[in-house]
């Protein structure tokens, strides 16, 4: 793999991580990596395995996509995060999930469908 696809996917990992409030020494632990390895593919410098990238974006939540689409959209991005977000809950989570979003979105169409509201935009 090239290395400025190494990097990328490297920077990917590191800002998921990030964005979760994981350590290094944390990530590694939950997914059943090494430190090293987390270190190795964070600074671009270790193409994984599919054993090794698995765990890894399972525990942080993203889709395969965010890592081999570079050139997808920021909104893309944000949804597929979700959803392996979503897929790494459990199945009680997962409908608490589901009946959660399904609320909000009747309300946010509550809202965009009141006349009221709209005199207002």
């Amino acid at each position: 793999m090239p290395k400025d696809r190494l990097l990328y996917l490297g920077n990917c990992i590191r800002n998921a991580r990030i964005s979760c409030g994981l350590t290094q020494q944390e990530l590694a632990d939950q997914s059943n990596v090494a430190i090293k390895t987390v270190q190795m593919i964070e600074k671009g410098q270790m193409n994984p395995s599919y054993e090794i990238l698995y765990p890894l974006i399972k525990r942080l939540g993203i889709s395969a996509n965010t890592l081999f689409e570079p050139e997808i959209s920021d909104t893309d991005e944000k949804i597929q995060r979700f959803i392996g977000k979503f897929q790494s809950c459990s199945p009680q989570s997962r409908q608490i999930l589901l009946n959660t979003l399904n609320y909000l979105a009747e309300q946010l169409l509550a809202l965009q469908s009141n006349p009221k509201n709209k005199d207002s935009e």
